[in-house]
């Protein structure tokens, strides 16, 4: 191996570590924007469910969060279950995972 071929490695794994570092962090960084949002999406579900029924109740915080975890199925039937119309509980789930 030349010189010229060692110096060409080396400067290729060195400029590999900036950019790895920048691919953390903005991993990190998407992880710290993502969590707020999750919670926040529970509470429109919530006022979703407000808006249309009045009462939230721990039957529909629990369906609520069903839909925010995306399981959307769960999400209906729960809302369905605690006697809301297909259409609001519809409503309340698609909004929860947004």
């Amino acid at each position: 191996m030349t010189d010229r071929e060692s110096r060409c490695i080396r400067m290729r794994s060195s400029a590999r570590i900036p950019s790895i570092l920048a691919g953390l962090a903005l991993a990190v960084g998407g992880v710290a924007f993502t969590a707020p949002a999750a919670h926040a999406d529970m509470k429109a579900c919530e006022q979703y469910v407000a808006e249309h029924k009045g009462q939230v109740t721990d039957d529909v915080r629990q369906a609520c969060y069903e839909g925010q975890i995306g399981n959307q199925t769960s999400c209906s039937a729960s809302l369905d279950e605690a006697g809301l119309s297909k259409d609001v509980a519809a409503g309340a789930c698609r909004v929860a995972p947004q």
